[in-house]
């Protein structure tokens, strides 16, 4: 399927890498490629698109779409990727696999037969060879523990609960195959809501665990990430950092935040006590890391815009922090790099109006023009952070990231 869509300008693959129940998409994986109609303005530009065709639509929204939804946020960073803020796109084919992975569909608007046999008859050109390069980072170890100091100071001063803080690796003049890395990527950190997307000569190769945003007829849920620790090769040791991570004070605290804020997102949008924590704390595991995952759920209200639900709640709590609109400006206040496309989200919506989106985070980007590669690392960081160890996490990251080109 991608090296059939290898073709087209503009194709999304998702891949949600059998993951169950958690992660359930379902669909085992799903391409969107081609473009028959776009969009690149707002989200109510979104709605009449599907009001219209109602279609499929596939497409993204880069983290600073938050300056359309308050007018009075800024990103002074300079764009390194190109992303633009929103881009969503009618697809000319859309192909998948469903969960039970025992049906392939194609819905096209030329002759399905014909794309079936040309994915049939393609050549596949799996290359794994990537070249070694080495990432700078935005700011070093020494830096970004005071850094941690200053956001502590904010903390104490009142000015937040909880805020995300994340800091840029990147190469100069790398030249990679893209779907060589996504390849890569999948294979060694393989994740839920893994996506590749190519728009034109911007990629991105994304291997998330974190739903964003999903709708299924009039439900709306939210799965946010907070709590992290690394995996160990040997048994026992894994179990006792599990256990530790479900019963740390710290981490808990990091997770009931965002859970709160995101039911006071949800809330926004759907009808009075519909919105519960269906799951607090959950434990989840991955090829490198143990994470905490909470699950929100409300019913939305009867002609509520499928794209009211995303307005209200983007972007989205477990990458900013709490309260969300103080955390963004000094996020933006203390961070070096902007954050474009990263802390954003892609996904799809069907012809129904139901959608998934996911959190683009352990993600590389990368423009062929400009061959600069980068990805972005971070954490919540509260009062009891502890600097050291909020470093420490973002290189776990981002060692899932830089590996595959050692």
């Amino acid at each position: 399927m991608l090296n059939w869509a290898k073709q087209f300008s503009i194709h999304v693959f998702f891949d949600n890498n059998s993951y169950a129940p958690y992660g359930d998409t379902g669909y085992e994986c799903l391409l969107s490629a081609g473009c028959l109609r776009f969009i690149d303005t707002n989200l109510e530009d979104l709605q009449q698109l599907h009001d219209k065709y109602n279609d499929w639509i596939t497409g993204h929204i880069s983290y600073d779409y938050k300056n359309l939804l308050e007018s009075k946020l800024t990103s002074a960073h300079i764009e390194k990727t190109g992303f633009p803020l929103i881009h969503f796109f009618i697809p000319e084919t859309v192909c998948y696999i469903n969960k039970e992975q025992n049906q392939f569909t194609i819905a096209a608007t030329g002759d399905a037969d014909r794309i079936y046999e040309q994915l049939m008859a393609v050549k596949l050109e799996l290359s794994t060879e990537l070249p070694v390069l080495g990432f700078k980072r935005s700011i070093n170890r020494e830096e970004y523990i005071a850094k941690i100091q200053q956001l502590r100071t904010h903390i104490a001063n009142g000015d937040c609960y909880e805020i995300n803080y994340c800091n840029m690796g990147y190469c100069e003049n790398a030249e990679v195959d893209p779907l060589a890395v996504f390849n890569a990527l999948n294979s060694l950190s393989p994740a839920p809501f893994a996506a590749y997307y190519r728009l034109n000569e911007r990629y991105m190769m994304c291997a998330s665990p974190e739903r964003y945003l999903r709708k299924t007829g009039d439900v709306i849920s939210t799965q946010p990430i907070k709590g992290t620790a690394r995996r160990s090769s040997d048994n026992a040791e894994d179990e006792k950092i599990k256990t530790e991570l479900r019963s740390n004070i710290k981490e808990q605290a990091e997770n009931v935040m965002i859970v709160d804020l995101a039911r006071n997102d949800l809330a926004r949008t759907c009808n009075v006590g519909s919105v519960r924590v269906n799951e607090l704390f959950g434990l989840y595991t991955y090829p490198q890391v143990h994470h905490l995952i909470s699950t929100i759920s409300g019913t939305l209200r009867v002609g509520t815009p499928l794209t009211d639900a995303i307005k209200h709640s983007f972007p989205m709590g477990s990458m900013t922090g709490a309260p969300k609109y103080k955390v963004m400006e000094l996020i933006e206040q203390h961070e070096l790099s902007r954050r474009e496309l990263f802390s954003g989200t892609i996904g799809y919506i069907d012809p129904s109006g139901n959608f998934d989106f996911n959190v683009i985070i352990r993600s590389l980007f990368y423009n062929t023009c400009t061959r600069f590669i980068c990805y972005q690392t971070g954490g919540a960081i509260t009062f009891d952070s502890i600097p050291e160890q909020e470093w420490e996490e973002t290189r776990l990251k981002a060692w899932a990231l830089e590996r595959i080109f050692s």
